[in-house]
């Protein structure tokens, strides 16, 4: 499967992005879907996941409560809420498809390319 993120952008504390990542290839609802970042200088962590159906999501605490993921299974396509922006949220952000079990992390073997979201105070 092939992935391609998009909607990152510069807005400022307290705003809203949407980000959406694209993807093709053979049946999307086969797969776990998630959203990563990597901010300046720290490791890549997860941000939220979300099952085939849909029916199932996990949250990082850092993002709980103001960031929402959901998918589009019939536009193969994954989105990422963003509400409450603060600075640390600063990163670059990436989507990625996991053929196991979407809660593990570790499933995630399909990457698309970052799109960079900066919140300025």
């Amino acid at each position: 499967v092939q992935l391609q993120a998009s909607g990152g952008g510069l807005v400022q504390a307290g705003g809203s992005l949407r980000l959406s990542c694209a993807a093709s290839g053979p049946t999307f609802s086969n797969y776990g879907m998630g959203w990563f970042r990597r901010a300046p200088g720290k490791e890549r962590d997860f941000v939220a996941l979300i099952n085939g159906s849909g029916g199932s999501t996990r949250y990082a605490d850092s993002v709980k409560d103001r960031f929402t993921i959901s998918r589009d299974n019939a536009k193969n396509t994954v989105y990422l809420q963003m509400k409450t922006l603060k600075p640390e949220d600063t990163a670059i952000y990436y989507c990625a498809a996991a053929r196991g079990s979407y809660y593990f992390t570790r499933n995630y073997d399909y990457w698309g390319q970052g799109t960079q979201v900066t919140v300025s105070s």
